[in-house]
């Protein structure tokens, strides 16, 4: 299946109500929720958006969310957003996040 084009190009992913749906479904998929009571602090500093293996999805949705690219996570080839996590977690040479 073929990009969806609006206006003569690629669809930039800015349409408020489909972003809010996307966020709600996966949201429902979190490997650590944060507001768990079972979350561990030492958690904070391996969230995906710190990985050197988590890809920014481009447009809006990119703010929060993310591919992971990590061969050995469980979520390699999936979605996840910026602060959920999981044990093979890699953090990035500069400190980065996002």
């Amino acid at each position: 299946m073929g990009a969806v084009l609006v206006s003569g190009g690629p669809w930039a992913g800015d349409d408020r109500g489909h972003n809010d749906e996307c966020h709600a479904r996966w949201a429902a998929s979190l490997n650590r929720p944060t507001a768990e009571p079972g979350y561990q602090d030492g958690w904070y500093d391996s969230q995906c958006g710190g990985c050197r293996f988590w890809v920014a999805l481009s447009g809006e949705l990119g703010q929060d969310y993310g591919a992971c690219t990590n061969s050995r996570s469980p979520f390699d080839g999936r979605v996840r957003f910026e602060h959920d996590g999981c044990d093979c977690f890699a953090g990035r040479e500069d400190g980065s996040f996002g």
